[in-house]
């Protein structure tokens, strides 16, 4: 007989297993969403000249989906819990591809409002249920590096997005339709078909992965920490999903970076249609700059954060330099120059975002876990409207897209005050029992419910 191999190594190799089989797939779903979400910039000036939507309407239109998805963010992720991440996230694919291709058919601002709010609504709980899978199946020492291979997803799809959006808008006039239709249509229909590879696909939890031993399984379900039974209803943990200090910090000032990011991301094509280019060609390839920077960002910045202890340190640190570049930026006048600076501000601003979810998920799990991400997601989900709103106001006032970095400059600093807010919170939750207990660790002898090893999906 096989000797059993050490807890550690077991573990160890199935992480390895895990993240390869899961991440990719979850990272298509994730890439598809922020195509989806986002290729509506390319098509700024087109719907403007076909279908009469002004600079303001268009902000609000971008932004307008962030509200929808923001309302039914925590109810989407509640549902996923009852039904399973696979069920549930396929759903979300097919409903959302389904209305992304819809947007073929816009004829003016109100369409062009009630699609992207439909958008929106159908795509609520993407995010969090992918983050929730991520407290299921990875400890805490691998999470930020997981969640920073996840925004790799939207950090790709801003820098291949671009030029794909753009070569689809080069089919105009073809069969009659103009190019923003094509890429609407085609980039719609992927989706679904994503939808349908999810279903077929992605296990809900380890014991239900076929490509996993019970063994691993086990010990992934077991390292990844195991909901407290308390947190088996969100009645009764309202406190502990919703009103902890931490929890409400980290969640402004998430708000302010998607404040920033997407105001960033739907206004660079227009930024750079500014510096005398014409081609949508090139204009989706030069705005896959601001990719560039995220994905540096997302794969660098977790890598330097020595310990969870100053996570919330480098947050604070990502705000300064956001702020910094963008004051640059406004100080320059090159048009090389600028894309660079926009790059590193991406760096900055994507790089600190798997730092957030770290910061969170150590300290949730459960329903608490499902609630409480979708949460901060939700607030999140605000500035996303926000955002692109403002950056739209303050191209109407001043004829000049690139205004809105006076925005980027205002929520960084305040960014930058409340990060030390944060490091206050965190020790302070770090060192109180939550809810009268003590931290898992602290209840060693606590007995254990029975793992789950049966296979298949529910």
């Amino acid at each position: 007989m096989t000797a059993p191999l050490p807890t550690d190594t077991l573990h160890a190799r199935a992480t390895r297993t895990a993240m390869m089989k899961l991440l990719p797939l979850i990272c298509v779903v994730y890439f598809m969403s922020y195509i989806d979400r986002t290729n509506v910039s390319l098509a700024k000036t087109q719907l403007a000249a076909d279908v009469g939507i002004s600079a303001a309407a268009f902000g609000l239109g971008a932004g307008i989906f962030f509200i929808s998805y923001a309302f039914l963010e925590v109810p989407s992720n509640l549902v996923m819990y009852r039904v399973g991440a696979r069920a549930w996230i396929t759903r979300i694919a097919l409903t959302w591809g389904a209305l992304s291709a819809l947007m073929m058919f816009v004829q003016g601002e109100v369409s062009f409002y009630v699609l992207r709010f439909l958008l929106g609504a159908a795509e609520a709980g993407l995010f969090p249920a992918l983050a929730y899978m991520v407290t299921v199946w990875f400890a805490q020492e691998h999470r930020a590096r997981v969640m920073g291979l996840i925004y790799l997803a939207p950090t790709v799809a801003l820098i291949i997005g671009g030029p794909l959006g753009g070569a689809l808008m080069e089919l105009d006039t073809l069969y009659g339709l103009r190019g923003w239709q094509w890429m609407f249509l085609i980039e719609g229909l992927v989706t679904m078909v994503v939808g349908v590879i999810v279903w077929f696909l992605l296990p809900s939890t380890p014991h239900r992965a076929r490509w996993l031993t019970t063994e691993e399984a086990d010990v992934l379900t077991e390292r990844a920490g195991r909901p407290d039974r308390h947190d088996a209803h969100i009645r009764g943990n309202l406190r502990r999903t919703f009103g902890r200090p931490f929890i409400l910090v980290i969640a402004v000032i998430y708000f302010l970076n998607q404040v920033s990011s997407l105001g960033l991301v739907f206004n660079v094509p227009s930024i750079i249609e500014r510096m005398d280019v014409s081609s949508p060609f090139l204009i989706g390839l030069i705005s896959g700059s601001v990719g560039i920077g995220a994905t540096v960002g997302v794969l660098v910045l977790p890598r330097l954060v020595r310990g969870a202890r100053y996570e919330a340190t480098w947050v604070g640190l990502s705000a300064l330099g956001t702020l910094v570049t963008s004051v640059g930026y406004l100080m320059i006048d090159a048009p090389v120059a600028r894309v660079v600076l926009i790059a590193v501000g991406a760096l900055f601003i994507f790089g600190t975002l798997p730092l957030f979810w770290s910061i969170a998920m150590a300290r949730m799990s459960g329903v608490v876990a499902a609630a409480g991400l979708a949460f901060i997601n939700t607030i999140g989900l605000i500035g996303g409207f926000v955002g692109p709103y403002l950056f739209g106001l303050a191209e109407q006032t001043t004829g000049d897209p690139a205004s809105g970095f006076v925005i980027v400059i205002a929520v960084s600093a305040i960014s930058v005050v409340l990060s030390v807010v944060l490091v206050a919170a965190l020790r302070r939750e770090d060192r109180a029992p939550v809810g009268g207990a003590a931290p898992e660790q602290e209840q060693p002898d606590a007995p254990r419910e029975p793992i789950d090893v049966r296979r298949g999906e529910a």
